[in-house]
């Protein structure tokens, strides 16, 4: 079938394009039913994912409900099918279980619901001259902490050591005041559910106190914008117009969790690439063999890279990824990374991850409930601005690569992302750094650029 090979392909549109010419024909078809809500799940479409799926039986019906029914809100009809999906021995979802717990626990409540000032202009805090990782400050049930933001997890987690299993909190972003003694912008989130993971590793990794990993759930409903580059997280009540001289990406989700972009690889026809967006991982790509190929780089040609104990991570440079309307080129990436793995999980057949040093290189908006992203290049400006008059070079915006101190740097075999298992469909895995990796001379929690 079409919609299911351009599916499998995380071409969802296509797919969307194919499966509704499929259900014209045959409407009563389970398999075409089945993908048509698998499909209608990636784009955010949960109340059409449940009508195809209202009779849909078995393991991977109920899972396909509880998903739809968790996003959309409705936890008691999730508790009921992520339960009947777990009464299956041959099933082992620990995310579900977890989910299906707080939905049981949650009821009468509604989460993510929002109140205070109409937006919130949050400082992002610097914690490494080495990797821009995404860092803001919020607090989580009136403690303040340092939480980064992590498109690949499905979820909030927060650190084990201060909550020994997922319960549901409260959080505020307090933007910060313009002049002394001025009122703060303050957007509270209530009813927000959160997993727990010992965050150890990942604050050794960052060389900060990291308490919290803000997911791609609770990112769809703070309408954010991200912007690195001018030190701020900004979220709000409402969705955002369509920023001026940006341009739009649409934004996918595996099983409704794993955020997926489509991208080019390449200036050639057949360089259409699909990427998973890891803003956790601090190297900017990590391709498979056949992204390399769209690329136009035989992976035979790429270099080991030194003090890989594994001596499988080969490194090189993509010379163009497009994004949009958007050209970056000479972007260091690698081979090597748990690409395959990670597909398992996501269910989709991608050509790898996009990491927080491309991200960084733009000032993105997310917008219409999480299903589009929008990139405004102001690089050369800021460049402008900070080295003086006359300072304007040859590249114009997107001409080169530089946030984060990435461009042609080192790789580090710890800033590559852990395999997604399976049964943690549309999730980020958990993430320890090897020995050694907190950057050098990184500036303390909060400390300004």
């Amino acid at each position: 079938m079409r919609a299911e090979k351009e599916f499998g392909e995380a071409r969802v549109d296509d797919a969307h394009d194919a499966i509704v010419k499929a259900l014209a024909i045959a409407p009563q078809d389970q398999e075409i039913k089945t993908l048509g809500g698998r499909i209608a799940l990636a784009r955010l479409e949960f109340d059409e994912s449940l009508r195809l799926l209202s009779d849909i039986p078995g393991t991977e019906g109920h899972a396909l409900r509880g998903r739809a029914y968790w996003y959309l809100g409705n936890l008691t009809p999730a508790a009921d099918e992520f339960e009947a999906m777990l009464d299956d021995p041959e099933v082992k979802d620990d995310w579900a279980k977890a989910v299906a717990g707080l939905a049981r626990r949650g009821a009468g409540r509604t989460p993510f619901t929002l109140s205070g000032d109409p937006r919130a202009a949050v400082d992002m805090a610097h914690v490494s001259d080495v990797a821009p990782y995404l860092v803001v400050q919020v607090e989580i049930d009136g403690e303040e902490v340092l939480a980064m933001l992590a498109t690949g997890m499905a979820e909030v987690v927060v650190d084990s050591s201060s909550r020994a299993e997922p319960s549901w909190v409260s959080l505020k972003f307090k933007g910060r005041a313009i002049t002394p003694g001025a009122k703060q912008d303050v957007i509270e989130v209530t009813d927000v559910p959160a997993l727990t993971q010992d965050l150890t590793g990942v604050s050794k990794e960052v060389n900060a106190p990291i308490k919290a990993l803000l997911g791609a759930n609770l990112l769809r409903q703070l309408n954010p914008t991200l912007d690195y580059g001018g030190h701020q997280f900004i979220v709000r009540q409402s969705s955002p117009q369509p920023p001026p001289s940006a341009t739009r990406l649409g934004l996918f989700y595996a099983r409704g969790g794993g955020m997926v972009v489509s991208s080019g690889l390449g200036a050639g026809d057949d360089s259409r690439g699909t990427l998973f967006v890891d803003s956790s991982m601090r190297f900017p790509l990590a391709l498979d063999e056949r992204g390399w190929i769209k690329a136009g780089v035989t992976p035979s040609d790429l270099t080991p890279i030194p003090g890989d104990p594994s001596n499988k991570l080969r490194e090189g440079i993509v010379p163009l990824l497009k994004l949009g309307a958007f050209d970056l080129q000479r972007i260091p990436g690698v081979l090597g990374a748990p690409v395959a793995e990670i597909e398992k999980g996501l269910r989709f057949d991608v050509d790898g991850i996009v990491g927080a040093p491309v991200l960084a290189h733009y000032r993105i908006t997310f917008s219409d409930g999480g299903r589009a992203l929008y990139l405004e290049d102001d690089s050369e400006l800021r460049r402008i601005i900070q080295a003086g008059p006359g300072a304007a070079g040859p590249e114009g915006p997107g001409g080169g690569f530089t946030p984060g101190g990435s461009r042609g740097g080192p790789i580090d075999p710890g800033a590559l992302p852990r395999p997604l298992g399976p049964q943690n469909e549309g999730q980020a895995p958990p993430r320890s750094a090897p020995q050694g990796v907190a950057p050098p001379g990184a500036k303390p929690p909060g400390a300004k650029p």
